[in-house]
């Protein structure tokens, strides 16, 4: 038997999938490591506890291998995007990595996006102005950390720091280039003036690379940690959400992905770049002809979580003798649509796609004596699907009307939330019944840097049985007068966010 693995490196944890040649999942494994926020705002993570948690899930996945009848043929990576971690000259590490959910930046974030100068590097790179873009932070680190920038030879995210310790080259492949808002996306090469405005030269940065790109020949240290044959061929992949949309056979123009994990993502594959004129969506190269056009929204599985704590009755818990997720799922099911003319805004941690507004926070609207519990779980639910809608609108503008949408993430093992994110899109909601998609979208990409596929369409073999849900009509007329409602609050509140959230930090200090 051959087979192939596919490693995530997310957030709070690192994930191997092992794989055979026909992308059938054998084993996996996981890894996991402290997201440190020691400061309002910081989110980073500890490099080294990185690298160890990649080498021991690899490790594990290549002893689960009979390589005496066959050969593991590819390893390939998909991660999260849009960390920074600043080097040294002999490419160790003098910060930790400052990852995606860090929002130190805002200031610097608010300034170049208000600007003339802002708006061309949008249009040039498709990568919003937000605290979350590699560009914003570097500007931030330049400002606040003078002394570590000039001890610093070299930036790199997470995944090209890892080929670094692997492999001793300095490469990156051109998804996440392109999510660092200072790549081109009409040359694919690094654009001039936005490195100009984060003071960093090209030869501080990897060299851009296609996803398909191998590597082979570990270097000794990490070949003996891993066991895995020298000559292996590691591939640097995508970020994360991309090859979530390759993963569920999302690959046309027509079919949209929505992920609603911790956070959540609505994503669009098209063959050419697409950018938005009102700078709502982001557009990232994914491989060669291949674009993502999208949003990602900081609020999706997290803020239900946080409903369910302080929503569920703990005593009904107990008696009930279920899970507090399976409760909450249960009473939503009993509240009509529109939970009796309640509107949950989900901001709990500011938002990205549509607002890009570190500042916004969560609110009810509606709220009077008739609302219970039950109403106030129904509402935040409906309030993570109405962000979700916005942004998938934005989409639909941009790129055209959706056949299907393909939906995964946690929320996907719940009914109500299936049948509930169909009616508030209008749109019918296909939920493939294999849940590792960016694994198996880092596998496929490795397919085809060996040569044994030419294109992402054999991924609709690989995903299994889909099950389908149908918009219910009734449903949709209420959602359709609450959703413009939602769309009309948000913008009153847009302008008061930012002084509640200079409230809380006093608060808070």
């Amino acid at each position: 038997m051959n087979y192939y693995i596919g490693v995530d490196v997310g957030t709070t944890s690192t994930k191997a999938v092992l794989y055979d040649e026909k992308a059938t999942v054998l084993k996996q494994f996981s890894k996991g490591y402290s997201l440190y926020r020691d400061v309002s705002g910081m989110a980073e993570q500890d490099p080294k506890a990185i690298i160890t948690a990649v080498e021991e899930v690899i490790r594990q996945a290549a002893n689960s291998t009979d390589l005496t009848t066959g050969q593991v043929l590819a390893v390939s990576f998909s991660s999260a995007n849009q960390s920074v971690i600043m080097l040294d000259k002999d490419f160790q590490p003098l910060s930790r990595v400052i990852t995606w959910a860090d929002t130190r930046a805002q200031e610097v974030a608010n300034e170049l996006k208000n600007s003339p100068t802002g708006q061309h590097i949008y249009a040039k790179t498709g990568t919003p102005i937000h605290p979350m873009s590699p560009l914003t932070k570097i500007m931030w680190l330049n400002k606040t950390h003078p002394e570590s920038i000039a001890q610093t030879a070299y930036f790199a995210d997470i995944k090209s720091y890892l080929f670094y310790h692997f492999f001793n080259t300095f490469k990156v492949d051109i998804s996440i280039a392109s999510c660092t808002g200072m790549m081109n996306v009409n040359t694919c090469d690094w654009d001039e003036e936005a490195l100009s405005l984060a003071k960093v030269s090209r030869s501080q940065l990897p060299e851009i690379v296609n996803g398909t790109t191998q590597e082979i020949g570990l270097v000794p240290s990490v070949q003996k940690k891993i066991g895995l044959p020298v000559n292996t061929p590691f591939v640097y992949g995508a970020f994360d959400g991309a090859l979530s949309n390759l993963g569920v056979g999302a690959i046309k123009q027509n079919t949209v992905a929505i992920t609603i994990g911790t956070s959540a993502g609505v994503r669009v594959v098209t063959d050419h770049p697409v950018i938005d004129p009102q700078q709502r969506l982001f557009c990232y190269a994914v491989d060669k002809g291949l674009w993502v056009v999208g949003g990602p929204l900081n609020n999706g599985g997290d803020v239900y979580q946080w409903a369910v704590e302080h929503l569920v009755d703990a005593s009904a818990v107990k008696n009930e003798n279920v899970d507090a997720f399976t409760l909450a799922n249960h009473v939503i099911e009993g509240v009509p649509a529109g939970a009796h003319g309640l509107l949950f805004h989900p901001f709990l941690g500011g938002e990205r796609a549509p607002l890009w507004n570190a500042n916004a926070r969560g609110s009810f609207f509606g709220l009077s004596q008739i609302h219970t519990r039950a109403d106030m779980l129904r509402s935040v639910m409906e309030g993570i699907c109405m962000n979700i809608a916005t942004v998938f609108q934005a989409v639909r503008d941009l790129v055209g009307e959706p056949a299907s949408v393909t939906a995964t993430g946690g929320f996907a093992r719940a009914e109500v939330w299936r049948q509930m994110l169909a009616d508030v899109l209008n749109c019918p909601v296909n939920i493939p019944n294999s849940f590792e998609s960016g694994c198996l979208g880092a596998i496929t990409m490795a397919m085809k840097s060996l040569g044994l596929i030419d294109n992402y369409e054999i991924i609709t073999k690989f995903i299994g049985s889909v099950s389908s849900y149908q918009p219910h009509q009734q449903n949709v007329k209420i959602y359709q007068n609450y959703l413009p409602l939602f769309q009309q609050v948000e913008g009153l509140l847009t302008p008061a966010y930012s002084t509640i959230a200079k409230l809380q930090q006093q608060s808070i200090h």
